[in-house]
């Protein structure tokens, strides 16, 4: 090879390099990896009817059959086979504990007028946060094996033949905040602990059986409930003066025909949110404090049937959501012009002159020769000296 080669033959490669460098641009490119299309969510599938939980309602619906007498609207007929949450009035959901798992969450039989009793199989409920069972025949007491139920949210049994004792394994319930009981024939004591901060229900029915309470204690005040009922139940005691305390919760008390024997204390008046006081068929004695004239929110009040005597405050009438003014069947002599325009208003049976259907001068003048009431620091009637 001639010395002039090795130069020819380098120049060649340098060539080919360079055109090589020119064409590479103008050669197809390989296309881009197209991007991951999202994946499709699955379509969400129905909770299985067919868990522990749902067999152990089964058991409990079937006990609970078995002992009920009376179904005079046969809502219990469909009550058979392993669904449970197809039965008339049962209604199932999401566990709480665990969203995959079905359970009966509620059970409503309200206006059903079913006789029978409430089994121990009921405790078997134990996601259990809705019973209501109002108007209906059942008898007995409620079983202690509801104590497993700590999800119920709503217990309401009035309207049945229920009787014993006030079942107290209800003040342990953590997550009861609505209990109607009113209506049935339990008896005894109704515990502190039901007007409890530990308990901490928003509404108490208690009305209407034969249970006994005591304001001595204090306990009934503790209260954090917006409705407290109580009518047609004995109260022994004043009413005290830490009934101002209540005053971030209250919205409705009713306590008539309860047999208190008290002052109203002028510390009512801190309940601004109040709406509904009813403390009539007593033995409330004394002057109604001017107090009540800041109870902003009030729409009904009723004192009737009390002992009740002095002037009617006009701070009470010029309230601006006054609805009712109930002063019937008291010794009022007194009633400014302003009361005249309360859309209800019944003040019968009083002793103020030169107004229609009043007592008998007798009645007034014997009443005026009685000893005057004093009030106790403790909201009670002082004795005479």
């Amino acid at each position: 090879m001639s010395p002039l080669s090795k130069p020819r033959a380098a120049t060649r490669a340098l060539q080919h390099i360079i055109l090589l460098s020119l064409l590479l641009p103008c050669l197809p490119q390989p296309l881009p990896a197209p991007s991951p299309s999202p994946t499709p969510a699955l379509p969400s599938l129905p909770l299985s009817p067919f868990n522990e939980r749902l067999d152990a309602a089964y058991i409990a619906f079937q006990a609970w059959k078995h002992v009920i007498t009376e179904d005079p609207k046969n809502l219990t007929a469909d009550w058979c086979g392993p669904f449970v949450c197809n039965y008339t009035g049962v209604f199932c959901a999401a566990a709480p504990d665990d969203p995959c798992i079905l359970t009966v969450a509620g059970v409503d039989l309200n206006h059903g007028r079913i006789a029978g009793v409430l089994t121990d199989h009921l405790g078997l409920l134990a996601d259990l946060a809705v019973l209501h069972l109002n108007s209906n025949r059942f008898h007995g007491t409620l079983p202690t094996s509801m104590q497993h139920m700590r999800l119920l949210f709503e217990l309401d049994v009035s309207n049945n033949l229920l009787s014993g004792a006030f079942p107290s394994f209800l003040t342990s319930l953590p997550s009861l905040k609505y209990l109607d009981l009113r209506f049935n024939d339990f008896d005894g004591e109704l515990p502190d602990a039901v007007f409890g901060r530990q308990l901490s229900l928003d509404a108490l029915f208690a009305n209407d059986n034969r249970f006994n309470v005591s304001l001595a204690s204090g306990s009934l005040t503790n209260s954090t409930a917006s409705v407290i009922v109580l009518a047609n139940t004995k109260l022994a005691g004043c009413l005290p003066p830490s009934i101002g305390d209540m005053a971030d919760t209250l919205v409705e008390l009713i306590l008539l025909n309860t047999s208190i024997s008290s002052c109203i204390p002028p510390e009512i008046g801190k309940l601004k949110k109040l709406k509904v006081l009813d403390l009539s068929h007593n033995e409330f004695a004394g002057e109604l404090p001017e107090s009540i004239g800041d109870m902003e929110s009030l729409e009904v009040i009723n004192v009737g049937y009390n002992m009740l005597s002095g002037a009617v405050p006009e701070t009470i009438c010029l309230l601006p959501n006054l609805k009712n003014l109930t002063v019937v069947g008291n010794y009022f002599c007194e009633e400014p012009v302003s009361c005249l325009h309360v859309p209800r208003r019944d003040d019968r049976m009083n002793c103020i002159p030169d107004w229609p259907h009043q007592r008998s001068h007798e009645q007034c003048i014997a009443f005026e020769h009685r000893p005057p009431v004093h009030c106790g620091a403790d909201g009670c009637i002082l004795p005479p000296p």
